[in-house]
């Protein structure tokens, strides 16, 4: 029996073809080489199942490219998750992106002092915001959260004990676990008490003259609940105080400060360092609502332990970030977070959302709306629920309709329930309605 394999079309062969030649011109012929390649050696792994045809694997190549061509797209997002991880998280304020154009577009003042002309910091403007709004001794920023912890650990537990709680021994997206980045840093991991209940004595009976650090993990994207038990920081606190250890106290979403309607048992950066805790992390891009960024507040002398370690040059942040992260910081200084695109998003009043809603409907054959709940995302207040309402579309394909929304202009994401499309209104920008509501006709019409 002959190799189906066999009837598979070369790569040189479809890049000779009139539509190849023509992609080749608009994206460069080794994008296009590269893409035919991809798809041949896919239709290659599948071909028991049925080959495709040669027009068919073509489309499919030239598809590729373009799609690799263009780049980052801007889409709608209807899921009803504000932080969307896959969607990019937070989205920043116009102000923000403005200044991360132009820090981009020309010659900036990143690393020079200019009034004397030395060399100076590239992120002391950021690092000086943060400690005047939170009150921190000294501050940090790094590239992402993940990142300030591999430092923290390295530069304080290299080749020395961390207790952790066998209950914040989480994983973190894309597969990143705690005890690997720990692993990672050169610091021993040692695990206390049990997944469900933690208590101060177990911290206490794991120490050792071998112990550099107590650390606190905030569980972000998950609750344990029922027989469960963890200590707070203080009382971590007061047990590394008397070990003459540090306590680190990884906060993960990035909530600056308490304020009405965030759930009492998501930590905040300024009630963490009052409760005594060493060393505080988080994100840039959930609750903060900036640039993706990690942040480091604490003791001045352990920050500067961190900003001398060699890693710190491998995690630092660019310039577009610097810029953008100085613009939201302000915004915070000013008293202004309520304008921040994320908090816009969580604090919208349902019923501003519920009119938007059915000014969408209206426009969409068979809608209808329906409340929701939407979510924080991104690892922030977890299992907390925001009320929402959403545009209902009963169709008997909804995944195919999904699909034809993802891949349209401008991109739609959606959710998928009970046989019907949910349009979420808590994470769509309102000048995006009509938008939303267009895109969504075009693929109903499409079927």
């Amino acid at each position: 029996m002959a190799d189906p394999r066999r009837a598979i079309p070369s790569v040189d062969s479809l890049l000779r073809s009139d539509p190849a030649k023509r992609a080749a011109e608009r994206f460069g012929r080794s994008v296009v080489r590269r893409a035919i390649q991809v798809v041949l050696d896919g239709a290659r792994g599948g071909a028991r199942g049925g080959l495709p045809e040669e027009e068919i694997l073509l489309t499919t190549a030239l598809g590729l490219a373009a799609t690799m061509s263009y780049g980052l797209s801007r889409v709608i997002n209807a899921t009803g998750v504000v932080l969307h991880t896959n969607l990019g998280r937070a989205a920043m304020p116009e102000a923000a992106a403005r200044a991360a154009a132009r820090a981009a577009t020309s010659a900036t003042d990143l690393e020079v002092d200019r009034g004397t002309g030395k060399r100076g910091r590239r992120t002391s403007p950021a690092e000086f915001l943060l400690t005047a709004i939170t009150g921190a001794g000294d501050a940090l920023v790094v590239n992402n959260n993940a990142a300030a912890l591999l430092l923290a650990l390295a530069a304080l537990a290299r080749r020395k004990e961390v207790l952790v709680s066998r209950g914040e021994l989480i994983e973190i997206g894309g597969e990143f676990r705690l005890p690997d980045i720990l692993s990672a840093s050169g610091a021993k991991l040692v695990e206390v008490g049990t997944t469900n209940r933690t208590r101060v004595q177990d911290y206490k009976s794991a120490l050792t003259e071998r112990t550099a650090l107590i650390m606190k993990v905030h569980p972000s994207n998950y609750r344990v609940t029922g027989f469960a038990e963890t200590p707070g920081a203080e009382s971590l606190a007061r047990v590394a105080k008397g070990a003459g250890i540090p306590l680190l106290h990884d906060l993960g979403s990035g909530l600056l400060e308490r304020h009405r309607g965030v759930p009492e048992d998501e930590p905040a950066a300024v009630e963490a360092l009052r409760q005594g805790a060493d060393l505080v992390c988080f994100s840039g891009d959930k609750l903060l609502g900036g640039p993706q960024a990690g942040v480091v507040l604490g003791r001045p002398d352990l920050v500067e332990r961190l900003r001398k370690h060699p890693i710190a040059r491998t995690v630092r942040v660019d310039k577009m970030t610097v810029a953008a992260l100085e613009v939201v910081l302000g915004m915070y200084a000013r008293g202004e977070r309520k304008h921040l695109p994320v908090w816009r998003a969580l604090e919208e009043r349902p019923g501003v959302l519920r009119a938007r809603a059915r000014a969408v409907a209206e426009k969409l054959p068979g809608a209808g709306v329906v409340r929701s709940e939407a979510v924080a995302g991104g690892g922030s207040l977890p299992s907390y629920a925001v009320p929402s309402h959403a545009v209902r579309l009963e169709s008997d394909a909804p995944e195919q309709i999904a699909a034809r929304l993802r891949v349209g202009n401008p991109p739609v994401f959606c959710r998928v329930e009970e046989g019907a499309l949910l349009l979420d209104l808590r994470a769509v920008e309102p000048e995006d309605d009509d938008r939303m509501a267009r895109a969504v006709r075009y693929a109903l019409s499409q079927g």
